[in-house]
């Protein structure tokens, strides 16, 4: 699709996407709890904003714009999750010259709730990525990366709880397989479990042990691909008690959200916005106050540039 009409189709108004039986006039009711999830993938160190250099993507991105964002979204809404499905490095001088010290501390500044690993966060090797991870004020998360002979073995866990008013939201990360990908050296004694099965035994014990309202999964599979090769389409349609999977990794700009059944027949919500921060992700979830019945808008948003300006 050209850039375009990808900016007018993407941008113009949130779109509904699961409803069931919740009416939309119950939006705005007190008895509706909404929970803003915000988003990005493969940021790969773009600091600052493309180059007014005449290029597509000139204008777009950037820490600081991607900050005043947030704030005014937060000004806003009661209850955020601010997230990340990983490739967090690797892109610009940036990171060569600090290493990921720079994205970590502005994601924090950001305040960034919880991130997943991505193939290129391993590009100063594993213990680059665990001298930096004190620079980040948020969580990571992975459940198929057995990292328990590395020095990562205590601070990347499966899943994270996070509360956010009466809501009880589940977050857990899913990684790429490494080998072929990235050297040996770089992720040393990392061992790749099946992330289908993996992530499944996490769901059901945040849906059922620990009660979660939501079940988010960050992935850094892809979106799909050609080839029999595991992805995000493939993860939902073989699992059971995720709700929403939020992608990296092949770069994706979604027109918008996909929507794939899953073993029990229920919808399950895929999520990508692109790379280099040039979007960021929003999903605007309303729980009735039983949380039985829910309802997902999305309006994912280019960071920098009005779709009046791409007419």
């Amino acid at each position: 699709m050209k850039r375009r009409s990808f900016l007018k189709k993407t941008s113009l108004g949130a779109g509904l996407l699961t409803a069931g039986s919740f009416p939309l006039a119950a939006f705005d009711k007190p008895e509706v709890i909404k929970l803003t999830i915000l988003h990005t993938n493969d940021v790969h160190s773009r600091i600052e904003a493309f180059p007014m250099d005449g290029g597509r993507m000139q204008g777009l991105g950037g820490a600081a714009k991607r900050a005043t964002l947030l704030e005014q979204i937060r000004k806003v809404e009661k209850h955020t999750l601010l997230l990340d499905a990983g490739d967090i490095f690797q892109g610009t001088p940036y990171f060569n010259y600090f290493g990921g010290e720079l994205e970590f501390k502005l994601m924090s500044a950001m305040k960034y709730d919880v991130a997943t690993i991505g193939n290129h966060d391993f590009d100063a090797g594993i213990d680059g990525l665990a001298k930096q991870l004190p620079k980040a004020k948020f969580s990571f998360v992975n459940c198929n990366y057995d990292l328990s002979d590395t020095i990562l073995h205590d601070k990347v866990k499966p899943y994270k709880i996070f509360r956010k008013g009466d809501l009880k939201i589940g977050v857990l990360g899913v990684g790429i397989e490494l080998e072929g990908l990235v050297p040996e050296n770089l992720y040393q004694k990392t061992r790749y479990l099946d992330p289908i099965a993996k992530a499944n035994q996490y769901a059901a014990l945040l849906k059922h042990d620990e009660k979660c309202d939501y079940v988010i999964c960050l992935s850094h599979l892809g979106y799909k691909y050609k080839e029999d090769k595991i992805s995000d389409i493939a993860l939902a349609k073989q699992s059971e008690d995720i709700d929403l999977i939020l992608g990296g990794h092949t770069h994706t700009f979604l027109e918008q959200p996909d929507q794939i059944r899953n073993k029990k027949d229920r919808p399950v919500i895929i999520n990508q916005v692109g790379w280099a921060g040039i979007m960021l992700g929003r999903l605007d979830v309303y729980f009735e106050r039983n949380f039985k019945d829910k309802c997902v808008t999305c309006n994912n948003i280019f960071i920098g540039q009005s779709v009046e300006s791409n007419k």
